[in-house]
């Protein structure tokens, strides 16, 4: 074994002296719920976080301290620096300092030492969510620079489509995208003349908490108002009672009439309390305007929705704004909300760009590494004298998740503004390390850029290999693990005691990777409390994760690059990494700590010097490439034996080690002369062999090594190969191979149980076993027990198996205790694997308090051995066979399945594939990227929860090798109801049709091709009544036969038992599922039960069954043809009939789009109703083409046209006739009958279609502005009549011949009689032409409805009209028509609710958008 001296000089200089340990104190907090890997559900960093200014956000971890299972080489030594911070006391400047923490990486040290190495020159691109440019501490540097260079927004969640162009009138007023009137500032330049507008739901733009915020704010004013309309309301309808009751002692106590005034007013009160109740903010619709003043494109906002006071936030009064980096100007939306934004044009000002961060998490980020505070420099960032730009990734449609788009336009600015360093706080579970697009592009930026790529580990832990991508399996990334101090636990997290040594958060992720690399490279203080957008309303807040031990350690690598730049000294993120691996402190007495801590804590100070001394050495990455020898694949960067089989006999390795230089090395000045002499140690001879010595040149050296795990114990083992420079040992390792062996223990026992006993905890200790998961096994049933304790104590509890090209197979759960007691868990494992649990009490639980937890663990393996897991039923009558055994213990066969969800295919309908514009979409490589569009169409016969499917590409954003997707599902109003990326979610749709439009991404063209008819799976879920239940049976002719039902069974080791399942009965099979689409559900063979049998869970492991949607029934289409009647029509007549039917036919299809073709169709159609007199379908087709026209000038003269049409099909038909039959009821069996019963409904049906029309004509007169004479006529001459006028000032209705002038509308004591002739005499033919419309539908119905709105709205009962409305609003099960919302808010608008007519053109803007969003 090598002895911890020898291996302290394989980390440190030996010319140099450096610290050996940095002891800190821990910090408190619950570990929230954390997303689990199972179903692939994303984790990020940001995700998992609360953020509170109390300090308890998102999880909390600790390091792994040592365990009797875990060997390998220490490390030992105190330093100065340490002892300083165990006897630590806080004073308001040292409680101030651990809020920011600097001094545990050496970062205070250094500055104090080096002043002006604080960042200057140092460009850092910040990949979050998004930097508040108002924020504290994010203004200047410390040498008075700006502080940010650029805020963008990479994801195209703020694009607003500015592509309308309008030009302004005389009075400089344009009209808005959003319909809103604008006046534009007479003092803007604008030589074209040309305005780009757009508009966005401001709400889009928000964060789900400050959206929350402004709703209640809103909400407030909201219910102001509406509470002094319903008093007003029901003021009115108590006045009218009042005076009712007067009127009705005087005249006719029943007055119909009054009986409908107070229904109206009753009415109104009702839909102000219902209004009240269903209000859903969707929020305020802002303006944009974009225009080129000659030199630059410049853009305003009008925020007027925003604003309570109608005089702020007006277009003209906006301050134009132009890209960010251009002049570093942003504005604010209003006061409440406090939220700052940037704005950006691309595309020639066809692009809009409004950024605001998606979350607090990017801000915070940026206030670690860069913060600059005059007057408190305690809390300064780590690096306050850098510089960096805004790259947000975090897509707000998606509430900050990550996408495609985001990481690759990110990846485009960070070289654009030659940025020195990347931090990325996000990251999830990867099925691959080290691949994919994203880490392709990764390992460009930094091998030709020499971009140093800073990320964090995860916060996943305490179980091994729990590292996140890409920060923790990426090669040419720097992954930071999160580390907290004494100073820091005190101080940011207000424990009461804090430890008495630094240690690493519990939750932050370990290594290795599943190729065997570390994992984690180096540590820094995980939490801090940092600034904060704005529009929290507050300063600084406190979160903890790795997502601040990432910008903790690039605020460091900041102060390294400010040095080396100012020293002259080539910036590389070779020789960068190096330093800091080899001048860390380590964490932990044990070499295996490095998979928690990576190479220890980093020093800045050391690190400084480390570089300085190498300066003259190149700059060199050495790539390890390990292969079992004998096999070519598969490739590995480190070497992982985590399986028992793995573990049983000596295995030989071949190493390969690769230098790499950057691109564009010289290959005489660098490449050739590169040689070095390299002595190779093993920190454990006896476990691991090495050659000793390896003559390394540009071309690389491969070398083999032997693993013999035999004589090693159960438990974890680390051992490292590391090379040493011979000529300058000084260096330290300068390439590593990490060996990590985890030894598992076998089950033998039966039945199968496992117990950890007495096993002892402090707060943040951690306990790792390792059990090879016996064959059979597809579940656990766990106890844990704990006694001798006081205060209550919070344990994470962690199992993880790692299996080929799958993601870690993760189970977590969060116990507290807070008394001794035993609580149970079920889970599911994967048999013949090892699986690692990982019991930890949280670093901060037991704080205080001086008593040892003691912890008991036990173990119960299930499971029964199938010879079908996932079962495909074919969709014919057959069962489906199941053999299933007990191969460990009895177990009891309880089988249940159920199919809940169907799953349909489709392929695109269309597909378009462009070339995106180079602003934001030219790769550094100077490849352009492609975009192609596929829209893909699906109708819901019903409301239904839906979820689409890609298999292709869903669940994964890092380990894929496409770029990016995006999709949105819009109905035919192209309103949008749900959006997603490769992670898509489930969305609950109304009844109706869509399209779902799938937005993908990538920069080689033939790629695309391939995807053209992509297929995508839309998944509906069944409603709990259509579920189906599945049976078995112990028969195979039982699912026919009705009999041999299968319950349950005992089943005994070494005995199989079959049993079949049956598929569905046809009678039970959803309506509307097409031919060949396909039920999914789930099956399961056993449930699991507690002692306590509290919350069992019933079902640990389950496994897929579907069902494959057969043909439907065969219908005999000829059935009863035999019996019909003889058609008593010569061949003559049905002759002409064909002839006729097909010139209607020739008639219908004509298109009137231009003057010349609107001229051809009336010539015909007067030839045609000359040919045919009185032929209802014709004249029913002509009333339809009038309907039809667009653009029509002359209105009234149109709405007389329709009028004369509608008359021609009402006078061609025999109503008496019409009546009389629907009056007798018809023989179904009869077939002449049936036929006859279809043409008189069709009869019917243009007949309520023309008195509909005509009504909606009569009433479009009216509401027109001048005096009109209506001459209207007919076929038959002597019908020709005046239809009356209408005066403006009246709203009695249309009438034949002179009115009287009546009272306005809002008059509620007007007369109100049905069919009142006027002071001629004559009668309302809108109330004339009601009452005949009436006689042949319902006209509530939501299809006739807008005639009965109508007939109210003229006599003043402007509520009973809305109540109306609402009401066929409500029925309609179609998609949202406009025009009866536009009524709606007509009718607002009369009544005088002004608040209520505002909420519902805010919808409209939701429900009917004139284009769909930008991707």
């Amino acid at each position: 074994m090598q002895s911890p001296l020898l291996f302290k000089s394989v980390y440190w200089a030996t010319t140099l002296s450096f610290p050996s340990r940095v002891h800190s104190p821990s910090s408190l907090l619950t570990r929230p719920k954390r997303l689990v890997n199972a179903n692939n559900k994303r984790r990020r960093e940001i995700k998992e976080r609360h953020w509170s200014s109390s300090g308890s956000n998102y999880k909390s971890a600790m390091p792994c301290s040592s365990i009797s299972t875990v060997s390998g080489g220490g490390l030992g030594g105190s330093g100065d620096e340490n002892g300083s911070l165990r006897s630590f006391k806080l004073n308001e400047s040292t409680f101030l300092a651990s809020l920011m923490p600097k001094k545990e990486i050496g970062a205070d040290r250094f500055i104090d030492a080096h002043p002006e190495f604080d960042g200057r020159g140092v460009v850092i691109a910040i990949f979050d969510s998004g930097v508040d440019p108002a924020a504290a501490g994010l203004h200047v540097t410390t040498d008075g620079k700006p502080k940010i260079l650029d805020v963008i927004d990479c994801t195209g969640s703020g694009d607003i489509d500015t592509s309308k162009v309008v030009k302004a009138n005389a009075d400089g007023c344009i009209r808005g995208a959003s319909g809103a009137p604008l006046v534009v500032n007479s003092s803007w330049k604008n030589p074209s003349g040309e305005w780009h507008v757009g508009y966005k739901l401001v709400y889009e733009l928000f964060t789900d908490s400050l959206t929350s915020r402004l709703k209640k704010e809103r909400k407030k004013n909201w219910d102001e108002k509406s509470q002094e309309e319903i008093a007003r309301a029901v003021k009115q309808l108590d006045e009218f009672n009042q005076d009712a009751l007067v009127f009705q002692k005087h005249s006719n106590p029943d007055d119909a009439n009054l009986k409908k005034v107070r229904e109206d007013l009753q009415n109104r009160i009702d839909i102000l309390r219902k209004q009240a109740d269903n209000y859903d903010d969707k929020g305020p619709v802002i303006d944009a305007v974009v225009w080129h003043d000659g030199a630059l494109w410049r853009a305003a906002l009008d925020t007027q929705s925003l604003e309570d006071d109608p005089d702020c936030g007006r277009l003209a009064d906006f301050i134009p704004l132009t890209n960010y980096r251009t002049e570093r100007k942003f504005g604010v939306f209003s006061k409440l909300d406090a939220c700052s934004f940037v704005l950006n044009i691309y595309d020639e000002g066809n692009i809009l760009s409004i950024v605001t961060d998606s979350s607090p998490h990017g801000t915070h980020v940026a206030g670690i590494a860069t913060a600059f505070h005059p007057k408190e420099p305690l809390l300064n960032g780590v690096a306050p004298g850098a510089q960096l730009i805004s790259c947000k990734i975090g897509d707000s449609r998606l509430g900050s998740m990550e996408t495609g788009t985001g990481l690759t336009r990110s990846l485009i600015a960070a070289v654009e503004h030659k940025c020195d360093l990347i931090n990325m706080s996000y990251g999830e579970p990867t099925l691959l390390p080290d691949y994919g697009r994203f880490v392709d592009l990764v390992n460009e930026v930094v091998n030709k850029h020499r971009l140093i790529f800073v990320s964090s580990a995860g916060n996943s832990g305490p179980a091994l290999s729990t590292v996140g991508a890409p920060g923790g399996t990426t090669s040419s990334i720097i992954g930071i693990g999160a580390y907290v101090s004494p100073a820091m636990a005190a101080g940011a997290h207000c424990v009461v005691q804090p430890p008495s040594e630094g240690l690493e958060y519990t939750w932050s992720s370990r290594g290795p990777t599943a190729d065997g690399d570390l994992g984690v490279c180096v540590s820094a203080p995980g939490g801090a409390v940092a600034p904060v957008p704005t529009w929290t309303l507050q300063k600084r807040m406190l979160m903890n994760g790795t997502s601040m031990s990432s910008p903790s350690a690039c605020g460091g690598i900041a102060l390294l690059i400010s040095a080396m730049k100012a020293e002259g000294i080539p910036v590389s993120p070779y020789s960068v990494r190096k330093a800091l691996e080899n001048t860390s402190v380590p964490i932990g007495e044990l070499l295996a700590d490095k998979l928690t801590t990576g190479q220890g804590l980093m020093q800045v100070d050391k690190a400084h010097e480390y570089i300085r001394q190498s300066k003259n050495i190149p700059s060199v990455f050495y790539e390890i490439k390990v292969n079992q020898s004998g096999k070519s694949t598969p490739t590995s960067r480190g070497i992982y034996l985590r399986e028992a089989s793995a573990c049983q006999l000596p295995t030989e390795w071949t190493v390969q080690v690769e230098p790499k230089f950057h691109e564009g090395a010289s290959n005489l000045e660098e490449l050739v002369p590169f040689e070095e002499c390299i002595e190779l140690h093993s920190t454990e001879k006896s476990v691991v062999m090495a050659p000793e010595y390896l003559l390394l040149t540009h071309n690389g050296r491969s070398f083999n090594i032997v693993i013999d795990p035999t004589k090693l114990s159960d438990g974890l083992h680390y051992y490292e190969v590391y090379g040493v420079d011979c000529k300058a040992p000084w260096r330290g390792p300068i390439f590593r191979i990490p060996v990590t062996i985890t030894k598992p223990m076998t089950v033998n026992n039966r039945p199968p149980i496992v117990s950890f006993a007495r096993m002892s905890f402090l707060p943040g200790h951690i306990e790792r076993r390792f059990v090879e998961v016996p064959l059979g096994a597809s579940w656990v049933e766990a106890t844990m027990r704990t006694s001798r304790f006081d205060t209550a104590r919070r344990f994470f509890v962690d199992t993880v198996q790692i299996c080929p090209l799958q993601r870690p197979i993760k189970w977590e759960s969060v116990v507290t205790f807070s008394s001794p007691c035993a609580k149970s868990f079920a889970f599911p494992v994967v048999g013949g694997q090892t699986m690692e649990l990982a019991v930890a009490q949280f670093w901060s639980s037991g704080i205080g308090s001086h008593e040892t937890t003691i912890v008991d663990f036990e173990i119960v393996f299930h499971g029964i051995d199938v010879n079908k897991e996932d079962v495909v039923l074919d969709g014919s009558e057959a069962p489906v066979r199941i053999d299933a055994e007990a191969l460990l213990a009895s177990e009891k066969l309880v089988p249940a399945a159920s199919l809940k969800k169907v799953r349909v295919a489709y392929r695109p309908i269309d597909a378009k594939l462009s070339t995106l514009t180079a602003d934001r979409d030219k790769l550094p490589s100077g490849k352009q990227t492609l975009a192609l569009t596929l829209t893909y169409k699906f109708k819901l016969e019903d409301a239904a929860e839906i979820k689409p499917h890609v298999p292709l590409l869903n669940n994964r954003v890092y380990d894929t090798k496409f770029e990016s997707q995006f999709y949105m599902i819009s109905d035919t109003n192209k309103r949008v109801y749900a959006m997603g990326d490769v992670y898509p979610n489930s969305s609950k749709l109304p009844k109706g049709e869509y399209n779902l439009q799938l937005y993908l991404r990538h920069d080689n063209v033939q790629y695309l091709e391939k995807m053209k008819q992509l297929v995508l799976f839309i998944e509906r879920n069944l409603d709990d009544k259509d579920v189906i239940r599945l049976n078995f049976f112990s028969e195979p002719d039982g699912s026919v036969m009705g009999n041999g039902a299968f319950k349950s069974s005992v089943l005994v080791p070494g005995k199989k038992e079959a049993i079949y399942l049956g598929p569905p009965v046809k009678e039970k099979l959803p309506k509307n599922v097409p031919q060949g689409s396909v039920l999914l559900g789930s099956m399961s063979y056993e449930k699991a039960g507690h002692e306590e049998g509290k919350n069992p869970q019933k079902n640990p492991v389950s496994y897929q069954v579907s069902y494959i949607v057969p043909p439907n029934k065969v219908v005999d289409d000829d059935k009863g043809k035999g019996t019909s009647s003889t058609c008593s029509k010569t061949v003559s007549e049905r002759l002409e009939e064909e002839v006729r039917d097909a010139k209607i036919k020739v008639f219908t299809s004509l298109k009137q789009d231009t003057d010349e073709e609107r001229s051809e169709w009336k010539k015909l159609s007067i030839s045609l109703k000359s040919e045919y007199p009185n032929y209802t379908p014709l004249l029913a087709k002509i009333l339809e083409g009038l309907l039809s026209e667009s653009n029509v000038g002359d209105k009234i003269g149109h709405d007389e046209e329709i009028i004369r049409a509608a008359n021609e099909v009402i006078d061609s038909i025999d109503r008496d006739e019409l009546a009389k039959f629907f009056s007798l009821k018809s023989d179904p069996e009869d077939e002449e009958a049936e036929k006859i019963k279809k043409k008189m409904e069709t009869t019917r049906d243009q007949l309520i279609e023309a008195l509909y029309q005509k009504g909606l004509a009569i009433s479009d007169i009216e509401s027109l502005e001048d005096l009109k004479w209506i001459y209207v006529e007919v076929s038959d001459s002597s019908k020709s009549q005046n239809i009356g006028h209408m005066d403006t000032h009246s709203n009695g209705g249309l009438k034949a011949g002179t009115l009287a002038v009546t009272e306005g509308t809002k008059d509620m004591d007007r007369t109100d009689k049905e069919s009142a002739p006027d002071a001629g005499g004559q009668p309302d033919l809108f109330e004339e032409n009601f009452k005949e419309f009436q006689k042949w539908v319902d006209v509530k119905s939501s299809k006739y409805g807008t005639l009965l709105v109508i007939r109210e709205r003229r006599r003043g009962r402007l509520g009973t009209a809305l109540k109306v409305l609402n009401d066929m609003i409500q029925d309609d099960g179609d998609p949202p028509k406009k025009k009866l919302y536009e009524l709606k808010i007509s009718l607002l608008d009369e009544i005088g609710w002004s608040h209520l007519a505002t909420y519902e053109r805010q919808w409209m803007h939701v429900r009917f958008p004139p284009s769909l969003p930008l991707f």
